[in-house]
């Protein structure tokens, strides 16, 4: 029986991959903070600030290839968060319930504008949870700094990883000849299983692909 606390390793990751993602993440949280300090006036409400543009620099440095970690996600996906959290907060208030609320709708919300993103669920909560310090602001504070904190973490991304050696914003690999399993293949297995995963179907088809030649050379 499969053991489900098993520890999933994350595919082509090594220490290298760490290292550079750990350099990316110190220098566009830096940036992010001090922006929070400078707007914010308070170092308690930037780190409130900085708490969810953190989890989005792991996507952004550790899986730049992530539909989750690219520009439009990261920026869009913090942006809305914030307006549902705004939102919510002033029609149901601190409680449990409007943080339940809050997330559901800003989910429902970045699936629709196609920006999901995992860590606008903690950005939707800053206003639910953070109380009036942060609400006192308004909607005006999905923009200044929430939103500026995301642009400048996305640039300091489209930056570094030009040295980095990955491509970013991503770019799906391109498949050399004619590939013998078609999109509609892919999304029918993905239909079968039922499940949704971190990865375009694009990239997907191309790993495959080369899967499938690595075995052919190995069999030869």
């Amino acid at each position: 029986m499969r053991n489900p606390f098993r520890l999933a390793l994350l595919a082509g990751a090594n220490w290298r991959e760490r290292s550079i993602a750990s350099i990316g993440a110190l220098l566009g949280i830096g940036l992010a903070a001090l922006i929070s300090t400078m707007v914010a006036g308070s170092p308690g409400t930037a780190a409130l600030l900085a708490a969810p543009i953190g989890a989005s620099a792991v996507l952004l440095f550790a899986v730049p290839t992530s539909p989750l970690a690219q520009p439009w996600p990261i920026i869009g996906g913090n942006i809305v968060s914030m307006l549902v959290g705004v939102a919510v907060a002033h029609v149901l208030g601190h409680g449990a319930f409007a943080a339940g609320m809050a997330v559901g709708l800003a989910i429902l919300a970045m699936s629709a504008l196609r920006c999901l993103h995992a860590p606008g669920g903690g950005t939707v909560l800053l206003p639910v949870l953070g109380g009036p310090a942060i609400l006192a602001h308004g909607y005006a504070f999905a923009l200044v700094p929430v939103g500026l904190n995301a642009a400048l973490l996305v640039l300091v991304g489209l930056v570094f990883h030009r040295f980095s050696g990955h491509s970013y914003p991503h770019r799906a690999a391109q498949l050399t000849g004619r590939p013998r399993l078609l999109a509609e293949d892919i999304d029918a297995a993905l239909a079968e299983t039922g499940e949704a995963f971190d990865v375009s179907v694009e990239d997907l088809q191309a790993l495959l692909e080369r899967a499938e030649r690595h075995a052919e050379a190995r069999r030869k």
